[in-house]
């Protein structure tokens, strides 16, 4: 069943909709705020903490999945370089490295301005790639800081594709 037949029909604030599709997915939230929603999603590496807000100044809906990561500050560099060539391979959204929070973040704005609403197949769609992305190039991360490998190296861990069958 889609997720769209699980909603009302009309204007539905997009919280309110994240919101719904985070109760048709199981996952664990808190509406922090009328504009703002914070889940947990778990993935085969980790759980990532998912935050959502709703800007109706810019018609925006924001979208920020982070995990903690800690690099020794020897390993920074590496890791700026390899968020370089993780950013090249990213089409909706990109990478970020939080240096005072020790965070790992993937940013994505869905513009909605004009009235726009967004559907939720969007917003589901929205989080699957965040949390795909994030289990994409998290171990090209663990590799570069904690591993002894080159950015290009560790990156290729993350674009490597399997073929064939098991």
């Amino acid at each position: 069943m889609a997720l769209t037949e699980n909603l009302l029909d009309g204007d539905i604030h997009p919280i309110d909709l994240v919101e719904s599709v985070a109760e048709y997915n199981e996952w664990d939230f808190d509406r922090i705020a009328d504009d703002q929603i914070a889940m947990a999603v778990e993935g085969q590496w980790r759980t990532y903490s998912i935050t959502l807000a709703w800007s109706s100044f810019d018609e925006t809906l924001r979208l920020i999945c982070s995990f903690e990561m800690e690099p020794p500050s020897e390993k920074q560099a590496v890791l700026f370089e390899l968020l370089n060539d993780v950013n090249e391979k990213c089409w909706a959204g990109s990478f970020s490295f939080w240096t005072e929070q020790k965070m790992m973040i993937y940013k994505y704005g869905l513009v909605l301005t004009g009235g726009q609403i967004a559907s939720a197949e969007q917003v589901d769609c929205l989080i699957s790639t965040a949390v795909l992305s994030s289990e994409k190039f998290y171990p090209a991360f663990q590799l570069a800081v904690y591993g002894d490998k080159t950015p290009k190296e560790a990156i290729q861990v993350a674009i490597a594709e399997a073929f064939g069958r098991a």
